[in-house]
């Protein structure tokens, strides 16, 4: 990287890849698309390499360039645990997402229709590959560190096993080698929920007429995982929206303020989010497994890998990823020969937390960032 281009990346946009992407589990894309948004000068040394969860875009904090606050807005920037004055954050929209990567919702250059289902069968090591292809066009040098919560850290896991050299450090938040049952049932009920939706076609709905009923289930089951129970007892107890007054009469309707809060939550999601998309992207963290990079061998993947120090952190109330995934995930690294810090974080807001408990996650992050 010359002078010229160092520091020139403070700035969002779309890449295009320069050749077909061939596909972890078979088959090609033509024609790729990566969305990417940066903050920070790019110095060569400092670079941060960021994945995303199942559904945020690129925008993971606000800059010059998109002032609206981002799903990260208390993490990045000037001042803030990754530091911006020292750091270079390039986020990356998921392959298969919808917010500027080639996804379903994308136009087919074959038919001129979106993909929907035509489009090829997904992996987390694709969304990793496209992400590894961007930062070729995109002239970037290797990260300091890959990065990535949920789905984001199974990709930033993706990322070390198929270019081993290109990670000397890792974090990997809220996120494991693999999914256990629970996720994954919790996930094939969500995906049977807009699949059972009459409005899904098949696949093939027309824009703007979306399974809504589908992906407001899909969401609020969803939210069952990303928080505790704890949690909801602690804030919204047997708490009412209304009193049921009716006498002989059968009520359905909301009347608890838990659910209240997932019918919001459902609201904000619809329309926000295409539906194909989402089924995509939440497979592929069920078929995700880490050790098939290694003949069934986790340590052996880790072995090849050319990184220095890892960062895991997890969370005592997560259903979705159980700390006990983070341990796990610690100490093959240590048998690998990875220095490791292993944080299990007290929090009650379950998978949820890291958007929402800045200070303590941002504590840990913060710290180890000092040590790179």
């Amino acid at each position: 990287m010359n002078d010229q281009e160092k520091g020139s990346l403070l700035t969002r946009g779309v890449v295009r890849l320069p050749e077909p992407l061939r596909l972890y589990r078979g088959g090609e894309l033509q024609e790729v698309d990566v969305a990417y948004e940066s903050w920070g000068n790019l110095t060569g040394g400092n670079l941060i390499l960021l994945f995303t969860g199942l559904s945020p875009s690129a925008h993971a904090a606000s800059s010059l360039v998109d002032r609206s606050q981002g799903w990260w807005e208390g993490m990045i920037g000037p001042d803030k645990p990754i530091d911006t004055r020292r750091w270079c954050v390039v986020c990356l929209n998921s392959l298969g997402s919808c917010f500027g990567s080639t996804g379903p919702a994308s136009i087919n250059p074959r038919s001129g229709e979106p993909y929907r289902l035509d489009f090829p069968a997904l992996a987390v090591e694709d969304i990793a590959r496209a992400g590894y292809a961007a930062c070729q066009v995109l002239k970037l040098p290797r990260p300091r560190m890959v990065m990535g919560l949920s789905l984001g850290g199974m990709s930033a896991l993706a990322f070390a096993a198929q270019f081993p050299e290109a990670v000397p450090n890792l974090a990997i938040i809220s996120a494991a080698a693999h999914a256990w049952p629970f996720a994954i049932a919790i996930r094939s009920l969500q995906r049977e929920a807009i699949r059972s939706d009459p409005a899904w076609e098949c696949g093939y709905y027309a824009p703007g007429k979306a399974p809504v009923n589908g992906m407001r289930l899909a969401r609020k089951i969803g939210m069952l995982s990303y928080r505790s129970p704890e949690e909801w007892r602690q804030r919204f107890g047997r708490s009412r929206v209304r009193q049921d007054t009716s006498r002989g009469v059968a009520s359905f309707g909301i009347e608890f303020e838990v659910e209240s809060y997932l019918e919001a939550h459902a609201d904000r999601f619809v329309g926000r989010f295409d539906a194909n998309s989402y089924l995509y992207l939440s497979h592929t963290m069920d078929l995700f497994d880490v050790a098939e990079h290694g003949n069934g061998d986790v340590i052996e993947v880790f072995r090849r890998l050319q990184t220095e120090q890892a960062l895991i952190i997890g969370v005592a109330s997560d259903l979705l990823f159980p700390p006990e995934q983070q341990r796990q995930l610690a100490r093959w690294m240590r048998q690998a020969g990875i220095r490791v810090t292993c944080e299990i974080l007290p929090n009650l807001q379950g998978h949820d937390s890291f958007l929402i408990d800045i200070e303590r996650f941002g504590g840990v992050i913060s710290g180890f960032l000092d040590g790179l």
